[in-house]
């Protein structure tokens, strides 16, 4: 993922993306490869994925997975009830094979995430990082402060990240 790719959220504030162009068309073969499956569960399944940090709308996973099936890298079967069952195709998993080291990157990042979710999900951890994003709420936008004190600040955060990944 680039780290300067960014989207506006429904806030209209910008934010990373949570995966990079072309990412979440390997997902979707990745998820089709397990097993042939409808939009909504997609949708489910990157939600589970991610744990709950993205959740694609049906205005991104449709016109998506209609893009795979004219690049016939998938197959939409019309069922009973109009509902459509994706499945990957023989070219689909060609192309998923072929990406296999973009798709291991992927799964690293998606596991390093869930690392991070899991110790917000610490009590203690949780109340540490709140206290943290507080503290410098209350410093930098509630007080004037010039750019020495800024400086002093960052350092010390650079210093705090330092010695928690020299920790063993």
């Amino acid at each position: 993922m680039k780290q300067h790719d960014v989207t506006a959220d429904r806030h209209g504030s910008r934010r990373q993306r949570f995966f990079g162009h072309g990412e979440l068309r390997l997902v979707l073969l990745e998820l089709l490869n397990r097993r042939a499956s409808h939009g909504y569960e997609l949708i489910k399944e990157i939600e589970g994925l991610t744990h709950g940090h993205y959740s694609p709308s049906p205005g991104v996973i449709y016109p998506t997975l209609e893009l795979l099936q004219d690049q016939a890298l998938v197959t939409i079967d019309v069922g009973e009830g109009g509902r459509k069952r994706i499945a990957i195709s023989e070219e689909g998993r060609r192309v998923l094979d072929e990406n296999r080291p973009q798709l291991d990157l992927i799964a690293q990042r998606l596991q390093a995430k869930q690392v991070g979710h899991a110790l917000r999900k610490d009590p203690q951890m949780k109340r540490a990082l709140e206290n943290f994003k507080a503290v410098l709420d209350l410093r930098i936008n509630h007080r004037p402060i010039d750019d020495a004190q800024l400086k002093k600040i960052i350092t010390i955060i650079d210093r705090a990240a330092m010695a928690i990944s020299r920790l063993e």
